[in-house]
């Protein structure tokens, strides 16, 4: 049995991650805001704020065999210091970034495809995006810093949950509190037929479990993603089916500096997950299908389906 934390995991990611560790049979403690109550011996929450002083605190009597990191930080000025405690505070430490530090010049998306960062030229893009850019900016730092090289990055898709249901920019319950009240809701016609960025949480927290305690892992970075590669249309489609919900293909009509749209959901999302397949082990019959992620969360929010 090794000792995980799951530092901001008590959410969409981190509650599937730490399903199954537990099923791994390892022993795992979380650092979270939600007043999550645990019913196995081998799960313990912390509530807290992870910040600097009070994870100092907090190792000076713990030391874990693998640490996940599933907190954002908006410049890499910020993160030094976390990755400097965590990264002496473990033997293996998995840092969360996202598919969305890549381009759209390659396809399908490998690990070694173009990041923005380094092939965008809008300005006002690469001066004011604090999520795609930070975390390609922490990716860079973590290659070159000068303390122990211990850690793995993690890139998730979309993953959603009971928490998140996403189609394209909706997200939250909109689906679920249109299709209630028979409404028809808009979706961006230029995304239709682009591969989806989109992954049941569950498909992803066990994959970012199986690359823990890995030495082939340490150094790398993975795709996280089952790679089921549905189009947009294909997702919208399982919604139709299952809560005869309608949708109404329009003319894409956002703000320029909706950057997750432009740099990211209007982009075609393929993933090539061969890397991530060869490292966990886990094959495609090891995943559930986006339909039945779907249903596995509306079940969990009481949400009546068809047929």
């Amino acid at each position: 049995m090794k000792k995980v934390l799951l530092i901001g995991g008590g959410g969409t990611l981190g509650t599937y991650t730490a399903s199954e560790l537990l099923k791994l049979g390892h022993k795992v403690d979380i650092i979270c805001l939600e007043d999550n109550v645990s019913d196995n011996d081998n799960l313990k929450y912390y509530k807290a704020l992870a910040t600097l002083e009070y994870l100092y605190g907090f190792f000076k009597d713990n030391y874990y065999d693998g640490i996940v990191n599933f907190l954002h930080y908006n410049e890499v000025e910020r993160y030094e210091p976390y990755h400097k405690l965590l990264s002496s505070s473990t033997d293996h430490l998995i840092f969360l970034s996202s598919y969305r530090v890549y381009s759209d010049l390659e396809h399908p998306i490998t690990e070694n495809s173009p990041f923005l960062l380094d092939v965008i030229k809008d300005n006002e893009f690469l001066e004011n995006e604090k999520y795609a850019l930070s975390k390609a900016k922490c990716e860079n730092f973590l290659r070159n810093n000068p303390y122990k090289k211990n850690w793995t990055i993690a890139r998730p898709v979309i993953s959603f949950s009971d928490k998140r249901l996403d189609l394209i920019l909706r997200t939250g319950h909109e689906i679920i509190n249109a299709a209630k009240n028979n409404e028809t809701l808009t979706l961006p016609v230029e995304a239709k037929n682009l591969t989806a960025g989109l992954d049941w949480a569950g498909n992803s927290g066990k994959l970012i479990a199986n690359l823990l305690f890995k030495k082939e892992c340490v150094t790398e970075a993975y795709t996280v993603s089952s790679a089921q590669n549905l189009t947009w249309s294909e997702v919208a489609d399982i919604y139709t089916k299952l809560l005869h919900i309608n949708f109404k293909w329009v003319n894409a009509d956002y703000p320029h500096n909706t950057w997750h749209w432009y740099y990211d959901r209007a982009y075609d999302r393929k993933i090539d997950n061969s890397k991530i397949l060869k490292a966990t082990g886990l094959k495609s019959d090891d995943f559930k299908s986006i339909k039945d992620g779907i249903i596995i969360e509306l079940k969990k929010l009481g949400v009546n389906m068809y047929k």
